[in-house]
């Protein structure tokens, strides 16, 4: 399974070389032209028998992790988020350190050890470390560097009845979408955009939509479902095997509402479910693709996924599904769209 694949591969920010090449390998012979910018956005495009509108999919390669700050006396290692990593999830997790991916544990003080306070709240980054089975500095030194990525060590599995766990859904389910998107024939030019540093800031989504000036774009995201037991009915952001879900504001952008009615008219005229994004924190690529030059049209479609920015995830496969389904839509509907 290409998504099995997709979130196996590791792609902190900054570090998404590994899920880029693999990428350009598949996607190479469904499309006309290919390129990497300078900051690492692999832009994929294919010719339409029409000129206009052009159309920009966006779907970000990086992934959440964590990079070694400093290494100890003790020969354990410092380490800092690289994007909005849990600390409350860390303790006693496997890591894979540097690019000979030695193994590690993250440790800490021994709860029984701990003060009653310290029991009581998560514990900090400055309070943990990551074992890597080195006795001095000297010898940890022999193995990484300060600079080294961090990745959380996770295997792609299948859950009940069309559910998979995995790291990094967020946002390598997105690039999977772009790529069955990719595998079709489409009246209109189509640029698919995987982007770098989407975790640490939207960095590569301006230079990508900068680069191939689209008439619009639509982002495809892993988003937050908090479709559990203990969240409070108003904070249930996504719900799994619900469809897509299409946003209406989050922290960067407000979108559409005139271009978000048709995308659902469509929806329901194709009997495609969905749902839309009911919180309005977060963002996404939107945020900076939607202010390049002189400003796109832009939407967000985002397949939910539970525990989102964790060791695993948890998403639904019809969900994928209904999502490439409804990008594909768009697509071929796309000047009545913009209209």
């Amino acid at each position: 399974m290409l998504l099995k694949e997709l979130t196996e591969l590791l792609g902190a920010s900054g570090d998404e070389k590994e899920v880029r090449e693999k990428i350009k390998e598949i996607v190479k012979p469904y499309v006309d032209e290919l390129y990497v910018d300078r900051v690492g956005n692999l832009i994929a495009c294919k010719k339409g028998k029409k000129e206009k509108p052009k159309v920009m999919l966006a779907a970000h390669m990086d992934e959440v992790a964590l990079m070694v700050k400093s290494v100890n006396e003790d020969g354990t290692l410092s380490f800092s988020p690289v994007g909005g990593v849990d600390n409350r999830i860390l303790v006693a997790k496997a890591v894979k350190v540097g690019e000979k991916k030695i193994n590690g544990v993250i440790g800490a003080k021994p709860i029984h050890l701990q003060k009653k306070g310290e029991q009581e709240k998560p514990l900090d980054f400055d309070e943990l470390y990551i074992d890597i089975g080195a006795a001095s500095k000297e010898e940890a030194l022999r193995h990484i560097s300060p600079g080294d990525y961090v990745y959380f060590e996770s295997n792609f599995e299948i859950l009940g009845d069309g559910y998979v766990k995995a790291k990094a859904l967020d946002d390598r389910i997105g690039c999977n979408v772009l790529i069955e998107i990719l595998k079709n024939t489409y009246e209109y030019p189509v640029c698919a955009a995987f982007t770098v540093q989407e975790e640490v800031g939207l960095r590569g989504a301006g230079v990508a939509a900068y680069n191939v000036e689209p008439d619009f774009a639509l982002v495809v995201e892993g988003t937050v479902a908090a479709d559990v037991v203990d969240s409070e009915p108003h904070l249930v952001s996504t719900e799994l095997g619900k469809g897509p879900a299409i946003s209406l504001m989050d922290r960067t952008t407000l979108y559409d509402r005139k271009i978000i009615d048709k995308i659902v008219r469509i929806a329901e005229e194709n009997n495609v479910p969905y749902q839309f994004r009911r919180i309005a924190s977060g963002g996404n690529d939107a945020g900076k693709i939607h202010l390049t030059k002189g400003g796109i049209k832009t939407v967000a479609i985002s397949v939910p996924c539970r525990y989102i920015h964790s060791f695993n995830s948890v998403a639904k496969l019809s969900d994928f599904e209904n999502t490439v389904k409804l990008v594909d839509l768009v697509i071929k509907n796309i000047e009545e769209v913009l209209k």
